[in-house]
């Protein structure tokens, strides 16, 4: 279990829409929420946060499923791990600050992650759920299911072949040294800094990391709660982190294919008492980054109980992977509020990225590092 329980913690204003009114039904013993049109009423914020990995690890092979006992440990042994976490980085941070301190030391306070490194958050932050979830009483070991060794199928060889030319010719992501280490080419040489739309969604604040709206929509650091609002022919997905809102477009057609949007589009139908939803039309680079513009997503909602929904999803992009996968997580009921995600607004780090860029190809060229650097690449 040691490997299994080894995690990485790595990381709108809403536009009113109307809502049908609202009914309770029995159907199959349970009493579930309904709308006038007798569908499952999906409306309500959810917290999404789960440790379990995506990936199932290796060495449990196809073993779908946790013990009670296993699923104690796990929880038990995750929330240890936070703890420490935390104990480590509330020695650092319990001291009264020096007004007047100098620069982080040179590979940060000891500490791991952004925390212990320059001063990304600390774990005060972080809310990445609290154990493994259940599904029908089972404890699982993976959100996904499909293949079933809980595991990513094989790349295309095209997709390889794309890798390792980016690998290649410097395209791939190189460890930050402090060093303008994209000038060993030539000082006109081509960067990962030589404008904002380089970098990532997330750095941008133009979506949330770590595909938290997708889709597939997952579990992340922190903020991973999502608010559903429900009308007949339209369904808002509200995620906390960043503020993405989803608009899922009822028994509609898809855009044409030259319309491609961050999320992807959006189409909805009801197959019985599941929500069908399925996305495609994304753009070159979508939010769940290890698919591309070809990928087509096939998500579906069901309550399990008047409490939990059960969110499933289908990934199938056949220029990146040999075959499709599918996984599978609850979806908790909370009565906590969505709170605003003001990324933009506090966004100094991304400014601090390009002057930390411009000032380190000042040192390469052996320039004194002042204000107002100009970019050799432009």
């Amino acid at each position: 279990m040691r490997g299994w329980i080894s995690l990485t913690l790595g990381v709108l204003s809403l536009a009113l829409v109307p809502l049908a009114s609202t009914a309770v039904a029995q159907q199959g013993g349970t009493d579930l929420r309904r709308t006038a049109n007798g569908r499952p009423d999906l409306s309500g914020t959810y917290d999404v946060g789960t440790l379990t990995p995506m990936q199932r690890p290796a060495e449990l092979g196809e073993k779908l499923v946790l013990t009670e006992e296993e699923a104690a440990t796990f929880a038990s042994t995750a929330t240890a791990a936070l703890d420490r976490r935390n104990n480590i980085v509330a020695a650092v941070n319990t001291e009264r600050s020096d007004p007047n301190r100098g620069a982080p030391p040179v590979g940060g306070d000891g500490s791991t992650g952004a925390s212990g490194n320059v001063g990304g958050y600390n774990t005060f932050w972080i809310d990445p759920g609290a154990g493994a979830f259940q599904i029908d009483g089972q404890w699982r070991t993976s959100i996904l299911i499909d293949p079933p060794n809980g595991r990513y199928p094989p790349r295309t060889q095209a997709r390889l072949d794309a890798q390792r030319a980016a690998a290649r010719s410097g395209g791939a992501r190189r460890q930050n040294d402090g060093s303008a280490y994209w000038l060993e080419d030539g000082l006109d040489a081509p960067g990962p800094f030589d404008n904002m739309e380089q970098r990532g969604f997330g750095e941008r604040c133009v979506l949330g990391f770590g595909s938290t709206a997708g889709p597939p929509m997952l579990s992340v650091l922190y903020n991973n709660h999502k608010r559903i609002v429900q009308s007949e022919d339209t369904i808002l997905i509200h995620v906390e982190m960043n503020h993405d809102a989803r608009i899922v477009r009822m028994n509609a057609e898809h855009d044409p294919p030259e319309i491609r949007k961050w999320l992807g589009d959006s189409i909805g139908h009801w197959e019985g008492d599941t929500l069908v939803v399925e996305t495609t039309n994304f753009r070159d680079r979508p939010s769940f980054s290890q698919g591309s513009r070809n990928m087509t997503v096939t998500e579906r909602f069901r309550m399990e109980s008047a409490d939990t929904l059960i969110y499933n999803f289908t990934v199938e992009d056949p220029t990146v992977w040999t075959a499709p996968f599918t996984g599978e997580y609850a979806w908790p009921r909370s009565d906590n509020k969505v709170f605003e995600y003001a990324c933009h607004e506090a966004n100094y780090a991304l400014e601090g990225i390009m002057r930390g860029a411009r000032f380190l190809e000042a040192v390469f060229r052996g320039e004194e590092p002042a204000g107002g650097v100009p970019n050799p690449t432009r």
